[in-house]
């Protein structure tokens, strides 16, 4: 990569950054403006559409940051899964390690799928949509509820993930210290989960009424 090229792509990421820095103190995607962005990443505001048509665009490159940092912990699960036969409360801390490790990236993913910006929302369906189908192989090739079809599988994995979509906000922000301990974010994502592996093994499937 040439120096001016690097030069780009560190002011492309400082614009990214700013966002997410705006977003930690509380504030929606929707309610930002080109020249907060701009202002925190520390350059003119016409430099900002040398990276981006819009503010939408920077919510799409955002939603692809966080998308590949997701996939990544899913990753590690996997191979935790593969190689170390790992229990589902092994997973998920796994995981939760990722959202520490990456706080302002979850934070928005967790706030904007329910934002403001309908192409943010779009893209981030998306991505749950490929999380998802990304499952379905994974549940498919351990063998863990053989008896399910592809279409069951499909049906299993999409609970799970909107599942852990809709604990995000929980699972960011730390627990109240009266909260008993069996009612924390990880601990109910890690029952919930539980609960629907042990339910998908012991149902039909699609179409078939159960006993």
């Amino acid at each position: 990569m040439t120096p001016r090229a690097e030069q780009k792509q560190q002011t492309r990421q400082s614009l990214m950054d700013a966002a997410l820095t705006l977003m930690e103190s509380g504030r929606g995607f929707g309610s930002l403006s080109l020249r907060e962005v701009t202002r925190v990443a520390g350059i003119v505001p016409t430099g900002f559409y040398r990276h981006f048509a819009d503010m939408d665009e920077l919510g799409l490159a955002l939603v692809a940051e966080v998308g590949e940092t997701f996939r990544a912990a899913i990753r590690q699960v996997r191979r935790h899964e593969f190689e170390m036969r790992g229990m589902i409360d092994a997973s998920v801390r796994i995981f939760l390690a990722e959202v520490a490790a990456n706080h302002a990236q979850f934070l928005f993913l967790a706030r904007e799928q329910y934002g403001g910006s309908q192409p943010v929302r779009q893209a981030i369906a998306a991505l749950r949509e490929r999380i998802t189908s990304d499952l379905a192989a994974d549940l498919k090739l351990m063998n863990r509820m053989p008896h399910l079809d592809d279409a069951a599988l499909d049906v299993v994995s999409d609970l799970v993930v909107k599942t852990v979509f809709a604990t995000l906000p929980e699972l960011i922000d730390p627990p109240a210290e009266t909260l008993p301990a069996h009612l924390t974010a990880e601990a109910k994502v890690i029952q919930q989960l539980r609960f629907i592996m042990v339910g998908g093994k012991h149902w039909l499937g699609l179409g078939k009424p159960s006993e």
